[in-house]
């Protein structure tokens, strides 16, 4: 076999070592740009979980390697004046330099041809062999020949960064928030030498061009970089290696082979530094490929390379997830210039989610107790002695005292009967509010019967489903300690379709549906029947339909109202561009498209009670940002100013339903970040929903400062006490139902 890596960096060095080691009659070649010891950057990062896979691949390089290693278990993070250190972690970093050339040495010894300073021009020939490994780095020259096939796409990030080098001693991974003059400098630092370090310098546009290093070259930068930073260098230098200003581009590729040819590492994907990932993912695919050659040969190279391909995207496109999370945490990191230390350097170690509270909580006990501690001060309560996670720390809004932070998010239970929630729906919120969570949520109840997305769904527009409902609060009231929340909506176009669980939504026949209203005469999709565009009476009429429902919850006992304006419904239709073409005062415009939104929830909030609070819930975004169309977050943040103008207590922020064409990027906590953009934009409390599975996420969002509330609604269907289990898993002290006091845990004897 003869396989030639086009690229002599970790992931074609590594690449020809494993192959070697599998193969050792194979001929291995390795194309070189630069020399031996030319090399860019300074330091690369390894996690202990790294450093185990490359032992495995390779035990001699990898004990090489690891004894050339700076370790440290630490992280600093230097804000407003203090510094936070968080133990328990587990890094290792080493010169890039010495890393190649260990690589170098390995790949020689096993029988590897590496020729340096050969430049593969774009009018040179592709080598001729059963395998080429394209692995040319960011700018890759394959990548873009070839691009007809791997149809990249690269996304450049909001922030410029140098990278530079110091001599300045670390001895953690040290997190710089640096305020001047200019703006707000984020430093990203970590020793990977005796006496040397890494020092990143990254901050907005606007600061970049203020503090004039649009204008610099190199040696003017690093001068600059030493007078602003003078303060923490401690009289040491800084020093750079090709260390241009620049924005990080993140490489994606739809595909990563092309005939014979496969891209490895930065040719085929990148993530942002701030996760030190980038040479980890060059070895690891290298990893991934020679095993799937040793698996299923190379006599179908094609096959073999699609096996690699597919086994490997879905560890790669996880971490980018996590990489442009915390590209993006970086970029707007001014919005959270108010947070006490702890709690800052809380966010920043969970920004992308690879690290929860839990487990910060077994890494570090002590600072997840002083955020327990700095949360409970913030929301006006002294910290015992024992402290009690986020989601046990009461919450208040107008005259209403929340036991805890979860809440059963509204869920639609098809199950009613001309609008009339019954048994079924008394079991549902009823089992959960006795369950211990501090607010359940009633799903969306309709303000009229054409008001309804299906013939099952409940309503609020006469007296026999008031009383039912009120039966259903009376429950709640008198078995548990959760306050009652309601959430009124009207579905506009996506009404007048059948019963859920049959498949996916179809619109009822002529028959049994019914004409529905929407803001344009645009059906949600193209074979459904067009609603009828509102004239200003149906308007009119729609707005007293709400504000009779709001009338009825208020006597039914209700502690809490939420006025649905999200997935496409009513409201939120007439907000988005994708359903909203009006052309006259309630069309256009964010203005305009608010107008209507606005106006509904004054009336509503003028019917509610004063003292009980009212949420509305928003699609921050349709997801479709990119095409220039549909509600972006920026939008939903004025729109939520303007909401709490008029009286809303808290933003419930949900994502898309407005057209079957968005295409959300669904995972763990995946709308979190809008829900973090409205609460520090807006200035207004948030509810958190979308992918929170459990209440370890939830305790991770509160503490880092990103919502208020936390609705859950999937680990609320498989576990109705889920709040009572995490009461009992935290050991913090909550009241059970009486009838289940045999089943409350118990301190033991000792």
């Amino acid at each position: 076999m003869r396989a030639v890596a086009v690229g002599g960096g970790p992931a074609g060095l590594y690449f020809g070592i494993l192959l070697k080691r599998l193969r050792p009659d194979a001929e291995v070649e390795i194309l070189e740009r630069n020399r031996p010891d030319d090399t860019f950057g300074f330091g690369v990062v390894f996690s202990d979980e790294t450093l185990a896979f490359l032992e495995d691949a390779d035990l001699e390089s990898a004990t090489a390697i690891r004894a050339r290693f700076r370790t440290w278990k630490k992280i600093e993070t230097h804000f407003r004046g203090r510094t936070v250190v968080s133990t328990g972690h587990g890094f290792s970093a080493i010169g890039r330099a010495e890393l190649l050339d260990i690589l170098q040495r390995r790949a020689a010894a096993l029988g590897c041809r590496v020729l340096f300073e050969r430049e593969l021009g774009n009018a040179d020939p592709v080598p001729v062999a059963e395998l080429v490994v394209g692995c040319d780095g960011v700018n890759s020259g394959l990548r873009e020949r070839f691009a007809a096939s791997f149809r990249p796409r690269v996304e450049l990030g909001a922030c410029r960064f140098s990278w530079l080098g110091s001599d300045l001693p670390l001895t953690a991974f040290t997190f710089w928030f640096v305020e001047t003059p200019h703006g707000l400098f984020r430093i990203h630092a970590y020793p990977f030498a005796e006496g040397r370090s890494t020092f990143i310098v990254e901050t907005t546009e606007d600061c970049f061009r203020a503090a004039g290093f649009a204008e610099m070259g190199e040696s003017e930068t690093v001068a600059n970089c030493e007078r602003l930073f003078a303060g923490l260098l401690r009289g040491h230098r800084l020093f750079a290696n090709r260390s241009i200003w620049r924005r990080f581009p993140t490489v994606s590729c739809e595909n990563w082979r092309h005939e014979n040819l496969v891209l490895l590492g930065d040719a085929a994907h990148t993530a942002h530094f701030s996760i030190g990932s980038g040479t980890k993912l060059a070895m690891e695919d290298a990893i991934g490929l020679v095993a799937a050659i040793r698996d299923l040969g190379v006599a179908d190279i094609g096959a073999t390379i699609t096996s690699y391909e597919l086994n490997r995207r879905l560890d790669v496109a996880k971490l980018q997830r996590a990489a442009k999370v915390s590209r993006r945490w970086f970029e707007e990191v001014e919005r959270y210039r108010s947070q006490e230390p702890e709690t800052f350097a809380f966010n920043l170690m969970t920004r992308s989610k690879r690290i929860s509270y839990e487990s910060l909580r077994e890494r570090d006990p002590a600072l997840v107790d002083a955020v327990d501690r700095r949360f409970q001060e913030s929301a006006g309560r002294a910290a015992d002695k024992r402290v009690a996670p986020p989601v046990f720390t009461p919450f208040r809004a107008r005259g209403l005292a929340l036991s805890n932070r979860l809440v059963v998010s509204p869920m639609c239970q098809y199950s009613a009967v001309a609008g009339v929630p019954n048994d079924w729906h008394l079991v549902h919120l009823g089992s959960r509010a006795i369950g211990g969570a501090g607010l359940v949520i009633g799903e969306m109840t309709d303000v009229s019967a054409e008001g309804r997305i299906t013939m099952r769904c409940t309503g609020l527009w006469n007296g026999e489903q008031e009383s039912a409902w009120g039966r259903i609060v009376d429950f709640v009231h008198a078995s548990s300690g959760a306050k009652a929340g309601l959430q009124i909506a009207h579905a506009g176009r996506k009404g007048s379709v059948a019963h859920p669980w049959t498949g996916e939504d179809v619109p009822l026949g002529v028959t049994d549906g019914w004409t529905t209203l929407a803001p344009s005469a645009i059906p949600y999709r193209s074979d459904w029947p067009a609603p009828r565009a509102m004239d200003r009476s149906d308007m009119e009429r729609v707005r007293e339909q709400f504000v009779v429902a709001v009338l009825r919850a208020a006597r039914a006992g209700f502690d809490w109202l939420e006025l649905h304006a999200a997935h496409g419904y009513l409201l939120s239709s007439f907000l988005s561009p994708l359903a909203n073409f009006r052309g006259d005062d309630f069309g256009g415009s964010l203005e305009n498209r608010m107008r209507y939104p606005l106006e509904v929830f004054a009336a509503v909030r003028d019917a509610w009670p004063s003292s009980k609070p009212m949420s509305v819930r928003v699609s921050a975004s349709d997801w479709m940002d990119e095409e220039g169309r549909g509600t972006t977050v920026s939008e939903s943040v004025v729109f939520a100013r303007e909401l709490k103008a008029l009286g809303c207590d808290l933003i419930d922020v949900s994502s898309a339903g407005n057209s079957p064409e968005s295409e959300p990027e669904f995972g763990r906590m995946y709308q979190i970040p809008f829900a973090d953009r409205i609460r520090h934009e807006a200035s207004i409390p948030v509810i958190a929903v979308g992918g929170i599975q459990n209440v370890d996420h939830a305790n991770t969002v509160l503490a880092a400062g990103r919502a208020d509330l936390v609705a859950i609604a999937r680990a609320h269907l498989a576990d109705p006490y889920l709040t009572l289990h995490a009461a009992e898993r935290y050991r913090v002290e909550v009241d059970w139902p009486g009838q289940y006091n045999l089943a409350k845990p118990r301190p033991a004897r000792g």
